[in-house]
């Protein structure tokens, strides 16, 4: 019995830190700021991706995450920009992931 209870908190532990990196619970009133346009210039390789930048939520306040280039984890690989979505009063982060 003692032993389905550690797996089964080991399995709730393991699904709350996939969520976690996904998601990152903003309370907060107001929106980001508006995105600022970045200007990559050339990839640093052929086939890198640019990856945009985003606000961050610091604990006070948004903060400007520059942007990248990267290379993309398979062929094919598309990079879905992460994005704030208003929830529950506050924002959450939906990060960024290949696709």
């Amino acid at each position: 019995m003692k032993l389905k209870k550690i797996l089964l908190l080991a399995v709730c532990a393991m699904a709350l830190g996939i969520d976690a990196a996904n998601a990152q619970v903003i309370i907060h009133a107001g929106p980001p700021p508006p995105v600022i346009v970045e200007r990559p210039g050339p990839p640093l390789h052929a086939g890198w991706v640019w990856i945009p930048g985003y606000y961050r939520w610091n604990g006070r306040r948004y903060v400007w995450v520059n942007g990248y280039w990267a290379q993309p984890p398979r062929p094919r690989a598309i990079w879905i920009p992460g994005r704030w979505v208003p929830r529950g009063g506050g924002y959450v982060w939906i990060a960024g992931s290949w696709r």
